[in-house]
């Protein structure tokens, strides 16, 4: 019942990950009369799916704490599936503080894992995008939570671009070793030392390297990471907005667009948001993932595809079995221990 386009073009996303994974089975939680009206433009969908009706929906104005106690909406049905192991993951398109605040709720975060971390795809100029966290899940970190993030973010690159040894890289205000708070020192200490891992740690990176593709994961508290994130939006939609009205400014700059128009798609392609849509909760006892709310249906398929793929490659075990070599680096969780001066 999430999204801006409301559940056409949710159910039009979900037809589109079937023709993906044909394999897949949904269980759709809502409104039973619009989900049957939506469904009845897929017949191949309507076949592989089931209805479970819910009273109430989590607005995007809902507060978390105001949400968690609708326990009749779809958002919290979904989540409860996936606790129940009636589902393997949920979708959602809806509020994410709220959703955030129910999948940790109910799921609880993995052993050896403090807290859930939001992780996404951006896309990069390197060969693959980017896997970046947290994106606004917690907005204060200390440096095992960074450390954390690092594993569980390596484990999600591993199976999302099939790297044996993902990069990672923390988010810094300068390459240097001295820069930064103590928090993202003392992590990238513990990072460095941490051979055994399958990661491989690269110092720190700045912002503006965050697309240069020298990088599979970049590590950050959620504060920074949102910033980041938004800043990178508006962006790219800054740049195809000034394209877009020097392209009709004149004769001459719409024969140039005719020309370049091969080079516009491919822009268009890369910076598309839909391409990369399905941001993941890393750490919780399930797979819970975020499709973007102004998501058309393409992203929404995108957002199922990612939920897909980490059920394949049953990312809940891989981030088990890192964070249990974390634990057994005893001298670096001590110092994670010792309070920061």
């Amino acid at each position: 019942m999430g999204g801006d386009e409301g559940v056409r073009v949710m159910m039009a996303g979900v037809a589109l990950a079937r023709h993906r994974h044909d394999g897949l089975r949904f269980t759709l939680f809502g409104d039973e009369t619009q989900i049957k009206a939506a469904l009845d433009h897929h017949p191949n969908l309507r076949a592989a799916s089931e209805i479970v009706h819910a009273d109430a929906v989590v607005a995007g104005s809902d507060k978390p704490s105001v949400a968690i106690r609708k326990k009749s909406s779809s958002m919290s049905m979904a989540i409860a599936a996936v606790k129940s192991g009636q589902a393997g993951a949920a979708v959602s398109a809806g509020n994410t503080g709220a959703l955030m605040a129910m999948a940790k709720l109910a799921l609880r975060t993995m052993p050896g894992v403090d807290r859930p971390a939001l992780a996404a795809l951006l896309p990069t100029l390197g060969d693959n995008d980017v896997v970046m966290l947290d994106l606004g899940a917690n907005t204060e970190c200390d440096a095992r939570n960074l450390v954390q993030f690092a594993v569980m973010g390596a484990a999600y690159s591993r199976i999302a671009f099939d790297l044996e040894r993902p990069r990672v890289r923390l988010l810094n205000i300068g390459t240097e070793d001295l820069k930064g708070t103590d928090e993202i020192r003392e992590a990238a200490a513990v990072l460095r030392s941490a051979t055994s891992l399958p990661l491989q740690f690269d110092g720190f990176t700045e912002g503006d390297k965050i697309s240069r593709g020298d990088a599979d994961v970049i590590v950050c508290d959620g504060f920074s990471g949102n910033v980041a994130l938004k800043t990178a939006e508006g962006t790219a939609r800054f740049v195809t907005d000034v394209l877009r009205k020097a392209f009709t400014s004149s004769i001459r700059s719409k024969i140039g667009f005719l020309i370049s128009k091969p080079a516009m798609h491919l822009l268009k392609h890369h910076l598309d948001p839909n391409n990369h849509n399905g941001a993941v909760f890393l750490g919780l006892n399930g797979v819970v993932v975020k499709s973007h709310g102004s998501a058309d249906e393409k992203g929404v398929a995108n957002a199922v595809h990612v939920a897909a793929r980490l059920l394949e490659e049953d990312i809940t075990r891989r981030i088990a079995a890192d964070m249990a070599g974390i634990q057994s680096l005893s001298a670096a969780a001590s110092k994670l221990e010792q309070p920061v001066k």
